[in-house]
């Protein structure tokens, strides 16, 4: 689909890797009109369009976890890191959707 394989996280991976204390950088690539209606604990944004000028940014010691809504975007942003050489970055199954619906916290700045 895009030309490279794309590593997937669940959420349950994600509550995993927290419960062990291990570090990550997880990053919303969704707009900020989007992110406005809620986002997941601890995340940056760094909007799609915004990743290939930030890309350096994402290269470092930590994985990197990406998600948008279903998981389509931060799926191709996966793939454009990738093809760059930023080869820790996962994509998260389904997006701040599948996060949702697996029962995980969505924070408001309300």
């Amino acid at each position: 689909m895009f030309g490279v394989a794309i590593s997937e996280v669940t959420p349950q991976t994600l509550e995993e890797w927290d419960a062990e204390g291990r570090e990550y950088r997880l990053v919303d690539v969704r707009s900020m009109a989007e992110t406005a209606r809620g986002v997941l604990p601890h995340a940056e944004l760094i909007p799609l369009h915004l990743i290939p000028l930030r890309k350096d940014e994402l290269a470092g010691d930590k994985p990197v976890v990406l998600y948008c809504q279903t998981g389509a975007r931060s799926g191709q942003a996966c793939a454009f890191l990738e093809q760059q050489g930023i080869s820790d970055v996962h994509n998260l199954v389904g997006g701040i959707v599948g996060w949702a619906r697996a029962g995980k916290p969505i924070v408001t700045s309300n």
